[in-house]
């Protein structure tokens, strides 16, 4: 029977328009499409994990409006188990997201029914987490859910990913209780009390050896164009590099790489040959538009892996 995946976070729909640059503050600009997307970094990474053959399901919530029906179906329909994700009377959560011609992008998030998740819904499902082979979680929720299910799954013995996503500060107590910390640059600098920017190779060294004395197990810098950078409890440091490929919509790269991770690490690789094929999930989801419609299947995935013109190594 294989590990389950459980993932404890955000669903959202995606208002995503696109244009040819991000307005700046007070701009407005001439949009080229508008679509709408099934979104949420805690659905995201519970659609990526199950594209690619994980069993997952989702605990979260969804308004009692009509995007919180479309959004149960998508999900359903990616083979997320969806049981323990209740309805309330609020609206579904919504994320407004900007694209420009490059495929970066610009997101507000709206949290809607995604802060009604409490601790006494933790407490509800405490078979499901301890079925869990890893649990996986956000930002997007509030954060005394977050941090009562950190001390759960540590109390537990269950494995807890956690992408620190939105970026905001968060206490050592938090960081002792998870064993895959996944910050992107942003993030990381956030974490640190640094002002954002770039890291350099010593500066990514120097962080990811900063948080793991905050008390993570395993630190993973997600760079995206750059690859990712590892840094584990046995003394393992290691850049992985990215795949070349031409982005068209970055929204939710780092959900996919999150959720590949975790199906990998589920099914016995190591961290290194993990984070590899969780780099190509990120990469092949970048060339198309939309979150969790970006997300892989393994055939889809060993394709672009045989196509080196579109997934050429630097």
């Amino acid at each position: 029977m294989k590990k389950e995946i459980v993932v404890v976070g955000s669903i959202n729909l995606d208002l995503v328009a696109s244009s040819s640059r991000i307005p700046l503050p007070g701009e407005t600009v001439s949009g080229s499409s508008f679509r709408t997307f099934p979104g949420g970094k805690g659905a995201n990474q519970a659609v990526a994990a199950a594209r690619l053959g994980g069993a997952v399901t989702i605990l979260g919530k969804l308004g009692n409006d009509a995007f919180g029906i479309e959004l149960r179906d998508s999900l359903e329909n990616a083979g997320v188990k969806t049981g323990p994700v209740e309805n309330v009377a609020d609206s579904s959560g919504v994320a407004l997201i900007n694209t420009d011609a490059k495929g970066e992008n610009a997101i507000t998030v709206m949290a809607g029914a995604n802060g009604h998740l409490s601790p006494v819904d933790i407490d509800a499902n405490v078979e499901l987490l301890r079925r869990a082979g890893i649990v996986l979680t956000q930002l997007e929720i509030p954060m005394d859910t977050i941090g009562h299910l950190a001390s759960f799954t540590r109390q537990e013995g269950i494995p807890l990913m956690l992408d620190p996503a939105p970026a905001k500060p968060l206490s050592s107590a938090l960081l002792s209780c998870v064993d895959w910390l996944t910050p992107n640059e942003t993030e990381t600098c956030v974490l640190l009390g640094r002002a954002e920017r770039n890291l350099s190779q010593s500066e990514l060294e120097d962080a990811a050896t900063s948080l793991l004395q905050r008390g993570c197990k395993n630190v993973i810098l997600k760079l995206g164009a750059r690859g990712c950078y590892l840094a584990l409890a046995d003394g393992t440091r290691r850049a992985v590099p990215a795949h070349k490929v031409t982005a068209v919509d970055t929204t939710a790269a780092g959900d996919a790489f999150n959720g590949a991770f975790a199906v990998a690490i589920l099914s016995g690789e190591n961290a290194v040959n993990s984070a590899e094929w969780a780099c190509a999930v990120a990469a092949l989801s970048v060339t198309r538009h939309g979150a969790q419609p970006s997300m892989p299947t393994p055939s889809e995935l060993e394709r672009f892996l045989e196509a080196p013109s579109i997934a050429l190594k630097p």
